[in-house]
Order: C-alpha cells, then sequence, then structure tokens
C-alpha cells in the first residue's frame, strides 16, 4: 500500500515538475525564495498593528515566532526520522526532473518546511484578521499554495512532501 502511494506521488512529481519552462522558472525562483515574502510579512505585521494595538501585537509577534520554531523543527524531525530522498537526490527521478535551481537542498525532503510555514502562518493570520480584513484569508492561501507548488516546480519536494507541510 505504501510502495503504490510513493510510487503514484513520484508519477504526479513527474508529471508537474514536467509542466514547467524555462520561460517561468525566474518567476518560481522568486516565489520560493524565503526573502521575497518579505514585504508581505511587512504588510501583514502592519495590518496586525493597526488592528491589535501594541500589547497584542507584541503577542501576536511571540506566537508568530514560537509557531514558525514549532513547524521548523517539526520538519526537521520528520525529514531525518522518515528520510525520504528529496526528488533531486532520489536516483528513480533525478534524471528525468527538472531541478530549476543550482542546489537541491539538504538529502531529505520529507514534508516541506517552506510549505509548514507558509501555510501557518496563512492559518494564523487568517484566524486573528478574520473579521478584519476582508478577502485576506483566500488571498493568503492563493499565496501559500504558490509557494507549495513552488517546491514542486524547481524539482525539490514531492506532492506528498507539500501537502503534508
Amino acid at each position: 500500500m505504501i510502495e503504490e502511494l510513493v510510487k503514484l506521488d513520484k508519477q504526479f512529481f513527474l508529471f508537474l515538475n514536467g509542466l514547467g519552462n524555462a520561460n517561468w522558472d525566474g518567476f518560481w525562483m522568486f516565489l520560493t525564495n524565503k526573502w521575497s515574502a518579505i514585504p508581505l510579512y511587512f504588510f501583514l505585521a502592519f495590518i496586525s498593528y493597526k488592528q491589535l494595538g501594541v500589547k497584542k501585537f507584541i503577542v501576536f509577534l511571540v506566537m508568530i515566532a514560537l509557531m514558525i520554531l514549532a513547524t521548523d523543527q517539526l520538519s526537521n524531525f520528520f525529514k531525518y526520522g522518515v528520510a525520504r530522498l528529496r526528488p533531486c537526490h532520489d536516483p528513480e527521478v533525478s534524471s528525468i526532473m527538472r531541478l530549476v535551481k543550482s542546489y537541491c537542498g539538504g538529502k531529505y525532503g520529507y514534508f516541506s518546511a517552506h510549505a509548514a510555514n507558509s501555510f501557518a502562518i496563512v492559518s494564523f493570520f487568517t484566524l486573528v484578521l478574520k473579521t478584519r480584513v476582508k478577502y485576506l484569508g483566500i488571498i493568503l492561501f492563493l499565496w501559500a499554495s504558490l509557494v507549495a507548488y513552488s517546491r514542486i516546480y524547481i524539482g525539490v519536494h514531492y506532492p506528498l512532501d507539500i501537502i503534508t507541510g
């Protein structure tokens, strides 16, 4: 059962990864770069500060930091505990996939810290600011989904790594 799921995951990865082309590589590389979201984070911090006030905003920032720490460490725990190779390190697919970036990343990829952190941030902001900023949750979940897909596009995560994240 697990073997069949892994096989399907690899096939789905090859399909999704194979949809890419050089014209879009720069866009997906920008999106997958953790520093590209800094303007978004500043915007969200500004909205949060305006809506929550100073004291609640400080608690809000501490909660975000703890949440990112937890998702990051949980991701590392699973990466080394499960020890599933990233597609770019997997001999079954590495020779037939598109690796967009020059560096593949660590040896293991289950599960994606990018996806986990993006969705954790999005979920937190959406829950806290849900009644204050119309459509913010939809926009943020779309952004997190694009960040998650970028990891498949560039060739460093399988779809199940993303879904789990």
